[in-house]
């Protein structure tokens, strides 16, 4: 079962992402912060990483920048409510942008493609 990492600040999208992920079988496991989440990275190793971009304390962008240092190869898919953080060139170290949305379509097309 492949493992994904879902960072986000908000209760509401780890329930809703969650729900869907495990639903198409994926193992999915939660950090709340940009710290959190790297200090899970080492332990969990997932196969994966969904990451909000506006979080407080330590954001998705600083927050990729670190992954990416440790873990070159893990797919990484930004996630984010504003669609202008897409034209941002430190985002262009993700694997993908996805803009959150009540849809998934989207985001579960996307950890497909990039975990298969």
């Amino acid at each position: 079962m492949k493992k994904i990492l879902l960072v986000d600040d908000e209760e509401s999208i780890h329930l809703l992402y969650r729900d869907e992920l495990e639903d198409e079988g994926y193992e999915v496991h939660s950090a709340l912060s940009g710290d959190e989440a790297l200090n899970t990275l080492e332990i969990l190793k997932p196969d994966l990483v969904i990451l909000d971009i506006n979080m407080p304390g330590l954001n998705g962008i600083d927050t990729l920048r670190s992954m990416k240092e440790k873990m070159p190869d893990m797919p990484v898919i930004l996630s984010s409510a504003y669609h202008e953080f897409k034209q941002d060139l430190a985002s262009w170290a993700s694997d993908d942008y996805i803009v959150k949305s009540a849809d998934l379509t989207e985001l579960l097309t996307s950890v497909r493609k990039l975990l298969s």
